[in-house]
């Protein structure tokens, strides 16, 4: 019994992987959402202690270099943090102050300035309206002939009507509270100042204990995410502490110059309190996307109070906007790199889920809290998820992209998609890194049933009406990557530049004019489900070099009959292009021995594109080919190497994944 699964459960379903799985991380999500809701008062001092130290970490290393000890670093650091926090607090508060007193002389140009727009607007709309309404009246109803209208019309009754002073005058009735005692003035007086003053300290003390024991708290996460891979875990660990801390870092400063930047400027062009304002948009625009705006719009009314005309709020207006352009488009790509690592359509969810979660405060800690989700979801397999969902990097691997809208016969995507790849990469990685990858992903779709004939020809030619449209791209000559020690990530950014091989497109005309005869290399399809359609790719290569080419398909040289037919004149060098499956290469190694028979001169090169079969060495002699590739690009470095050799095709080019020379 205890080989069994658990009641409910089919056979090969466990608890760590299955719908199971997926059930429990749900549930474990909804309390989790429920418990940051209701102890939303004891998350959010926390929360914000742990941001503390991650902005405060890089200080208090800076300050064990100068041979503090940790206690006195963490002191130091905390106290220069709270000095800054307090410090601008009361900044505000005078600041406030200061602006409240003159309230009452702002009011009367705000109410001069209300009724000329409305004097402008209100009132000339109201004119054209009564005007239009006149005229309608006077159309609907004509005057009498005897006079005015209402000139024969009795007046009302005035005696009927009592006079005011004899009206009935209600009774005024007042209601007096009863003085406050001393203990609800002091609540009353103390509460607004207790309750920050409290979740300051919280946030301090938890902070210093964060900080004292980083290491402690480091070891306890990688326990709690598991020790079976322990370098890997720290690794992570590091990475996730060291992002984050820089990230807030640059965050914190990048807000900080801004808002000096909004200080100093209203400071130049004249509204008060521009110290105010400058710390209201640094908090502010710790608020994804719509915090900038937000604190423009109290500066901007205070500029229409103060100056009688709007030269001073256009001028306020155009520095929020020059600054959030600059600091938007110019100087946060610069600090950041590339991005954030969150999706634009995330940081906004995200800011209306905290906001509901947590209120205003969570606004300001959607980003970073955000952020540290999916650096978790990068490292802890189970929250992979929360990457998938928030982060910027792409769902789907180019080569599963170009599986998909293959299949479902999106072409202009898959074209835009390989137009961008083509900006940094040569057209023989392009085919090789994605296209002969996704197409070896149908492949074996195919195999296991999975994919219908239908859908099969589809592929087929929705990367035909490619080719076609990538015939003329005027883009790097065919090349082959930088070598590298591994296989090939397709989600690598190969970066550097790639080495031109030999007698490529720019060298066409140095090829011998036997090798650039229409039909000088032969490409033979395999019996693949897609060898023709990569054969077509190695023949777009190679024309791009100036080969004379020509696609043959599997028929031709599938029996002796059909290849008895075929016309091999000025055939030079034959490329079979085989993805079969390993073990299955009987016919293959026929293919070989027909082809030497009819074109005993010409140089057979065998591709091997699945996997299996370019690694299996015995394999390679059964077949006793001439040369070997695993890529279109190597089928172009031999043919190029075998078309510039002096003697024309001398010396035997072997390429395949071992780089060994063939027995």
């Amino acid at each position: 019994m205890a080989g069994l699964p658990p009641p409910g459960l089919r056979p090969g379903t466990t608890l760590e992987n299955g719908p199971v799985s997926a059930l429990m991380t749900l549930a474990c999500g909804v309390v989790i959402v429920a418990a940051l809701s209701i102890a939303r008062d004891v998350f959010i001092p926390i929360t914000f202690a742990v941001l503390l130290s991650f902005v405060l970490a890089p200080l208090v290393n800076l300050l064990r270099r100068l041979w503090l000890g940790r206690v006195l670093a963490v002191l130091l650091a905390v106290l220069a943090a709270l000095g800054v926090m307090l410090g601008a607090a009361g900044i505000i508060g005078a600041q406030i102050a200061g602006l409240a007193g003159d309230i009452p002389r702002y009011s009367t140009t705000i109410q001069h300035k209300v009724v000329t727009i409305q004097g402008v607007t209100v009132g000339r709309l109201s004119a054209v309206v009564d005007r239009m309404t006149k005229q309608l009246d006077r159309g609907s109803h004509p005057l009498p002939a005897d006079g005015p209208a209402g000139a024969g019309t009795a007046a009302p009754d005035r005696a009927a009507t009592p006079p005011d002073n004899q009206a009935t005058k209600p009774i005024p009735v007042e209601v007096h509270q009863p003085d406050p005692s001393a203990t609800e003035l002091a609540e009353r007086v103390l509460a607004p100042i207790l309750s920050p003053m409290a979740t300051t300290a919280i946030i301090v003390v938890v902070a210093i204990f964060i900080l004292l024991q980083r290491e402690d708290l480091r070891d306890r996460l990688i326990r709690l995410l598991g020790t079976s891979d322990l370098h890997r875990t720290m690794t992570a660990m590091d990475e996730a502490g060291h992002r984050l801390s820089r990230y807030f870092l640059i965050l914190l400063a990048l807000n900080t110059v801004f808002g000096c930047v909004i200080g100093l400027g209203l400071f130049l062009i004249g509204v008060p309190s521009p110290v105010l304002w400058g710390i209201v948009a640094v908090l502010l625009r710790f608020v994804p996307y719509v915090g900038s705006p937000i604190s423009a719009v109290l500066p901007l009314a205070l500029a229409a109070a103060v100056d009688p005309g709007w030269s001073l709020v256009l001028w306020t207006g155009g520095l929020f906007v020059a600054c959030e352009v600059v600091m938007g488009q110019a100087i946060e790509p610069l600090a950041y790199g590339r991005s954030t690592g969150l999706s634009p359509v995330a940081v906004v969810i995200a800011a209306i889920f905290w906001g509901w979660l947590w209120g205003p405060l969570g606004l300001i800690l959607s980003m970073p809290m955000t952020l540290c989700l999916v650096i978790l979801g990068r490292h802890v397999e189970r929250l992979q998820f929360l990457d998938v969902l928030l982060g910027d990097q792409p769902a789907l691997t180019p080569v599963e992209s170009f599986y998909n809208r293959m299949l479902t016969g999106r072409l202009d995507e898959v074209q835009d998609d390989a137009e961008q790849f083509l900006k940094s990469h040569a057209l023989s990685v392009y085919y090789d890194e994605v296209a002969v990858r996704a197409l070896r992903l149908a492949a074996a779709d195919i195999e296991r049933g999975i994919l219908t004939e239908a859908q099969a020809a589809r592929i087929t030619g929705s990367v035909e009406a490619l080719l076609d449209e990538l015939a003329d791209y005027d883009g790097n000559n065919p090349v082959l990557p930088p070598p590298h020690a591994g296989p090939v990530d397709p989600l690598q950014d190969l970066l550097v530049p790639p080495v031109p091989v030999a007698g490529g497109a720019s060298d066409a005309g140095g090829l011998p004019p036997e090798w650039r005869a229409a039909g000088a290399v032969m490409c033979v399809a395999g019996r693949g489900p897609f060898d023709e359609v990569v054969s077509a790719m190695l023949a777009h290569l190679l024309g791009k070099c100036g080969f004379g080419t020509r696609v043959v398909p599997h028929a031709a040289v599938s029996a002796r009959t059909a290849i008895g037919a075929l016309d091999m004149t000025g055939v030079r060098i034959v490329c079979l292009i085989y993805g079969g499956i390993a073990g299955t290469s009987t016919h293959l190694r026929y293919t070989v021995r027909r082809l030497r028979a009819r074109t005993p001169d010409a140089t057979i090169l065998a591709g091997l594109w699945h996997p299996d079969m370019a690694a299996d060495d015995r394999l390679r002699v059964a077949i006793a080919a001439d040369g070997y590739a695993a890529s279109l690009g190597q089928f172009v470095t031999d043919c190029l190497a075998r078309a510039t050799t002096p003697a024309g095709g001398g010396g035997n080019v072997m390429i395949g994944p071992a780089d060994r020379p063939h027995d």
